[in-house]
């Protein structure tokens, strides 16, 4: 197989005859033979559903392309240059000369003409993407060498990533919160034992689980905080010893004063002062988001607003049904000080931890952000 049939299997579908009439056509799913990315030009499993091809009326290809995790393309050109859609999982792409990116479902990629350049799947999880790629002249790619393990390992090393990125402490809280929002215990398990490992203080941990109550119900917190009990005595039992961390130190308010508190707090976080027809139907509602929520657990000292927002982003994301509240708090995540780039990563974290539908929330919560 010809260069050119390779480049249109990989980003595009191989040829086949355009209807020469001039009604609709309709080529049903499946129709056509997947093909296999080829070895020379792929590393990893990789699967391309074609679509349509180019022709005089459209002068570029489409396809769906399906990595395999770890699975990536060699370095390539286009000569008219292409779109990718991410349509589900995590994907990686890197334009040469600059770092490796993350990609998530919802992303476009425009690459233009003669970008070098590769694209394919995180280690962790598989991505598919729709790709659709300009000709000139019968061609649409030329081939370059191999992606090397080390150009790939790059997307691990957090030297590599932005100077905001998630510190691997910071990276662990969204798999607690999301683990204890579906009651996944043996995913919390991992999470809290990958957050400890961190350097994730117990109090912390604690914390996190504590203050989640108000989002996902004290029956999934009292759980959480259980396993967590377990996870400590087991690592206990191994010999490790875990920061146990500190309890708050600050002086909280009680009566009218925590209501002042608590009101300051909101406000601050929400970015102005919070009412509407909700809160007019039912004033207590808000009483006790800040008196309680905003007043007695926020002052608390011992976990900062910045982790406290991506614990509950993540939680939020996690639980389908309750968008409006997540979009608030992606927003009310940046005022504290969390930024986009760690926000994407969150969603990131979540998608490569099976938590694919949690991810599209969190991601299409951004969007709405933005």
């Amino acid at each position: 197989m010809n260069k050119t049939l390779l480049g249109i299997a990989m980003c595009a579908t191989a040829p086949f005859a355009a209807g020469d009439t001039e009604s609709q056509e309709i080529r049903r799913a499946q129709s056509q033979a997947s093909v296999a990315g080829p070895e020379a030009y792929f590393s990893g499993q990789v699967r391309v559903d074609p679509l349509f091809p180019a022709s005089d009326e459209i002068n570029a290809s489409g396809a769906y392309v399906s990595f395999e995790a770890g699975a990536r393309s060699a370095w390539h050109t286009h000569p008219a240059g292409q779109r990718l859609v991410v349509m589900s999982g995590v994907g990686l792409t890197q334009e040469w000369g600059k770092p490796v990116q993350r990609i998530l479902p919802g992303d476009v990629i425009v690459c233009p003409p003669g970008v070098k350049h590769w694209h394919g799947a995180a280690p962790n999880s598989a991505m598919m993407h729709l790709a659709v790629t300009g000709t000139v002249d019968g061609k649409n790619v030329d081939w370059m060498e191999k992606v090397t393990d080390a150009e790939y390992g790059a997307s691990l090393n957090p030297s590599a990533r932005s100077d905001s990125a998630l510190s691997a402490k910071q990276q662990s809280i969204p798999l607690i919160a999301a683990a204890m929002a579906t009651s996944n215990l043996p995913a919390l398990n991992g999470a809290l034992n990958q957050g400890l490992d961190a350097g994730l203080a117990v109090s912390e941990a604690k914390e996190i689980l504590v203050q989640l109550y108000a989002y996902t119900g004290f029956p999934r917190s009292l759980n959480a905080l259980g396993e967590l009990m377990r996870v400590v005595e087991a690592r206990k039992q191994r010999g490790i010893k875990d920061d146990q961390g500190r309890e708050p130190v600050a002086v909280i308010p009680v009566g009218e004063q925590l209501l002042v508190l608590g009101k300051a707090n909101q406000t601050t976080i929400a970015g102005a002062e919070v009412k509407g027809p909700l809160f007019d139907f039912a004033p207590v509602i808000n009483q006790y988001l800040q008196a309680h929520l905003f007043g007695d657990i926020f002052a608390r000292d011992n976990l900062d607003w910045h982790s406290r927002e991506l614990a509950t982003v993540a939680a939020l994301a996690a639980m389908p049904g309750v968008e409006p509240q997540l979009r608030s708090h992606v927003a009310a995540s940046l005022r504290v000080g969390v930024t986009m780039d760690q926000l994407r990563q969150l969603a990131a974290l979540l998608a490569e931890q099976g938590e694919v539908e949690a991810a599209r929330r969190a991601t299409e919560a951004m969007a709405e952000a933005l």
